[in-house]
């Protein structure tokens, strides 16, 4: 359901939110009276035990590489958490990203443990304590650097 929508996003510059990178090509949906499901894949993981499993559904957006899908209004700290998850797809790129979100989750055994996620969650509260200026860009480079991902 979710790719067939996915050509009704708009560029950021469309609801005036501001990104400085260049030619970043982020779009925004906002889902309205329907929500993103699970894979299809998800009831063969529940039967082999996997019952944590983050629900798509209840999530309040989730980034597909440059498109943010929405089930609320964006505010300024959900914009800039899926912006963050964009980048890390831009540098990472999709295979290497998925690679590392899955390896999180299993390893760490939750969503809050993904390390793509303690990224985005600690640039976000950054972010939302200290505003200032500071390269979403250079710390995700960092930390994949670093291997922290």
């Amino acid at each position: 359901m979710c790719l067939a929508i996915l050509h009704l996003a708009v560029p950021i510059s469309a609801v005036g939110e501001t990104v400085r990178r260049e030619g970043c090509g982020t779009r925004l949906l906002v889902l309205r009276g329907e929500r993103v499901g699970n894979p299809d894949f998800y009831p063969m993981l529940r039967g082999l035990g996997f019952n944590n499993l983050p629900d798509q559904s209840t999530m309040a957006a989730i980034t597909f590489c440059d498109v943010v899908v929405s089930h609320e209004a964006f505010s300024s700290g959900l914009s800039f958490h899926e912006l963050v998850h964009g980048e890390q797809y831009r540098q990472l790129g999709i295979p290497r990203f998925s690679e590392l979100y899955v390896r999180g989750f299993l390893n760490g055994g939750s969503y809050e443990a993904i390390p793509l996620e303690v990224n985005v969650y600690t640039l976000g509260g950054r972010f939302e304590s200290d505003p200032r200026t500071f390269s979403v860009e250079d710390e995700v480079r960092r930390w994949a650097a670093e291997g922290r991902f």
